[in-house]
């Protein structure tokens, strides 16, 4: 085979803006999608073949050869791979970086890409004895319900146990080593029996039909329903319908915490097990749902941000399930938007893609309007359930107790006398936001971040909410030596003692980061509040999304004046979400749900406004506000970061990034001065930011193709970390 037949285009998982060629194996064909391990300075990397050149730039006596072929058949599709291209050219990242991103940890850690078959649970016969007769399982209720569960279904795959019942891997461990459960191996997984669901009103009925015209094809869609109006039933419908034509859909859901109900849902109404990706599941877990999908085995997938990667063999459709959702961006590392994502793989795939939110996002609308995508409507909640009560609470000169208003306290005993059940919203994690010496005024500050440490009272810790820094609370002030120190401000924590005290005989849950670490936890909760054994919900904005509480009669947001002033041009946008999200929690269910939101300023005209007209409203003002300032979506953004060690290298690479980006022309751009970032210190580094803003996207996209590689040469680029954010979702 001559040298030029064994040439191999390898992307490889550095920040370099470029493939690199070596030499296949004399006799070993490799295709393009294939993995290789290859020898990279002192590294050895996994990458993956990329193109088959036949010549290359360098002296084939020049190339080195691969290590090792991984794979000498494709393990990914060419529609896959002109994905990942065209990320890497929209977000301007290197391609390496974007494949590494897009691969499982498995795969990208180069094991093998075997079929792996399911792992299963059956219980045996001492199990079946034990579940009758053993006196242990008197007290250990999760075991006791893993039994039945598994007597009752027979063999059941370990995804589905875990999904169904909230098992943990400890505690099939523990069932396993008593010889109660034995684990199988499972091959397909069988078809089981589905249940139709609840008949479809008008509205879901004319929504489906907009959302999946008679024509297989891409079709953009935005599905804007009230909260509670019943969207995952057509989420369901569209999920059925692409089934019964022998095509998978891909569901992206914002959050880890959405994904049990939900599969728990399409399994019972599709009789078939979504294979499901996120973060939580250990490697082996996401690679075997991975190949489910990408051999077809799935007919549904659901999944967080990094979903969208997924490889379908039968693609059919996508949802972006609360589409407006920020944490659908990435922050770090290769910045990308999973939502924009979903929809340009939909267009590589032609397939539908419906977009869904009570709140869609303005750029989500203006797509709408302008009629880029077919705009259906959810106008009124499912079934009879009516729309909740809402009004402010003025926190003026009001007696305050922990964050809660007498007014509010009033309203919470009412509910609770009447059987209902209470949830509060608070954004802020923690027992206070801040600690400070009551004789001299010292301040508990982080010391690697410019912000205050949050107190932790149940752990007596001190912890930083951006670095993730934690020290126990000191004996003594460091500055005066004083022993008496106050908790200024109010967080869950603190909240939840509160109500501890005021409220010992209902059952309480504190939904937040902190009380969630633990696998299962969260589910654990839901199930409290679904059996109404928890009677008051305290929470962060996981408590915003998605979830379906039918027994909340009313809703309590302690602290709105947090997003009224934001610098972030978004920050009203966020707030006005957030606030519908939450209060759409309220009244789901038979009983009429009530919304109180204290401010301290009642009369801001955000506040008014969506009380008023409701978020339709909002939309078009902002909207009409983003236009006359050439904001997103009627302008184009991209931020340039750059953080160092050292505080001045970030501004002085940046002011360089500006004067190289004004020399290629800046005609039909504004080409911000470099400043410090808003927090300009975080994690021990200094950092700085620069905006471009661009009338047109071409334009953007033109200067970044010439400023990137220009930027990846610069000096100052080797003592910065440096980083394109296309889209910014986050200014600060």
């Amino acid at each position: 085979m001559p040298d030029t037949d064994r040439i191999l285009r390898v992307a490889v998982p550095t920040p370099l803006y470029q493939c690199f060629d070596y030499l296949a194996p004399a006799r070993e064909n490799v295709e393009v999608g294939a993995r290789v391990q290859v020898s990279f300075g002192r590294r050895k990397l996994t990458g993956m073949v990329v193109d088959l050149p036949g010549n290359s730039d360098l002296d084939s006596s020049a190339l080195k050869p691969v290590e090792q072929i991984l794979d000498h058949k494709a393990v990914v599709s060419r529609d896959w791979l002109t994905l990942c291209h065209w990320v890497a050219d929209y977000y301007h990242h290197p391609l390496g970086e974007v494949i590494a991103t897009a691969l499982p940890g498995a795969l990208r850690k180069g094991q093998a890409a075997k079929n792996q078959l399911a792992r299963g649970w059956r219980i045996t016969q001492e199990g079946s004895k034990a579940l009758n007769e053993d006196k242990r399982l008197a007290r250990a209720i999760r075991q006791q319900s893993i039994l039945r569960f598994l007597n009752d279904r027979g063999e059941t795959r370990e995804e589905s146990l875990k999904a169904d019942t909230g098992t943990t891997a400890a505690q099939l461990r523990t069932l396993s080593d008593r010889g109660w459960i034995k684990a199988t191996t499972l091959g397909a997984e069988p078809a089981r029996s589905c249940h139709p669901g609840p008949a479809l009103n008008t509205a879901q009925q004319s929504a489906i039909s907009s959302l999946l015209p008679d024509k297989h094809g891409f079709h953009p869609g935005l599905l804007e329903g009230v909260t509670g109006s019943g969207k995952t039933e057509v989420y369901l419908a569209i999920a059925r319908s692409q089934a019964k034509a022998g095509r998978q859909t891909l569901i992206l859901v914002p959050e880890i915490g959405l994904t049990p109900a939900l599969i728990a849902r399409f399994a019972e109404r599709l009789g078939s097990e979504p294979a499901v990706l996120h973060s939580g599941l250990a490697e082996g877990e996401r690679l075997h749902a991975w190949q489910r999908a990408a051999r077809g085995h799935a007919e549904v997938v659901i999944g967080t941000r990094s979903a969208v990667f997924t490889p379908l063999a039968r693609p059919g459709a996508i949802i972006v399930d609360e589409e407006h959702d920020a944490s659908y961006k990435q922050q770090d590392g290769l910045r990308y938007s999973a939502r924009d994502v979903a929809v340009r793989r939909a267009q590589l795939l032609n397939v539908p893609v419906t977009l869904g939110s009570a709140t869609p996002s303005l750029e989500s609308l203006h797509n709408a309007r302008s009629g880029r995508y077919q705009h259906a409507r959810l106008p009124e909640r499912a079934g009879n359930a009516a729309a909740p009560h809402s009004e402010v609470i003025d926190l003026r000169r009001q007696p305050m107790s922990e964050g809660l208003s007498a007014s509010l306290l009033k309203h919470m005993d009412r509910h609770l006398a009447e059987n209902g059940q209470v949830m509060l919203f608070l954004n802020r994690r923690g027992f206070a936001p801040t600690l400070t010496c009551h004789d001299c005024g010292w301040v508990a500050d982080c010391r690697r971040c410019d912000i205050q440490l949050t107190y932790h009272r149940n752990h007596a810790r001190l912890r930083c909410h951006h670095c993730g820094s934690d020290r126990p609370v000191p004996p003594t002030c460091p500055e005066c030596g004083g022993r008496e120190f106050q908790a200024q401000g109010v967080g869950t924590e603190r909240v939840e003692a509160f109500l501890k005290e005021r409220y010992p005989d209902t059952g309480l849950v504190r939904i937040d980061r902190d009380t969630t670490r633990r696998k299962n936890a969260l589910q654990e909760m839901l199930d409290d509040v679904g059996s109404q054994r928890a009677r008051i919900l305290i929470g962060t904005q996981m408590l915003a999304k998605g979830h379906d509480f039918h027994q909340i009669s009313l809703v309590g947001i302690l602290n709105a004046d947090g997003g009224l002033f934001g610098i972030d041009f978004r920050a009203p946008e966020r707030m006005a979400q957030l606030i519908t999200q939450v209060a759409g929690r309220a009244g789901r269910g038979k009983r009429p749900g009530e919304v109180f939101i204290q401010t301290h300023h009642p009369d801001h005209p955000l506040l008014l406004g969506l009380l008023r007209d409701g978020y339709a409203a909002f939309a078009r003002q902002a909207l009409a506000e983003r236009e006359a300032a050439g904001y997103p979506p009627f302008g184009h953004l991209c931020l340039l970061r750059a953080e160092a060690t050292d505080s001045q290298v970030p501004l002085q690479f940046l002011q360089q990034a500006a004067a190289t980006a004004r020399s290629f022309g800046s005609n039909g751009l504004d080409i911000w001065e470099a400043v410090p970032a808003p927090m300009e210190r975080r994690a021990g580094r200094y950092r700085a930011q620069l905006l471009i803003q661009a009338q047109q996207r071409p334009a953007l996209h033109k200067l970044l193709d010439q400023l990137v590689p220009a930027l990846s040469k610069a000096r100052l680029a080797r003592k910065v970390r440096w980083s394109v954010d296309v889209d910014p979702a986050d200014m600060l």
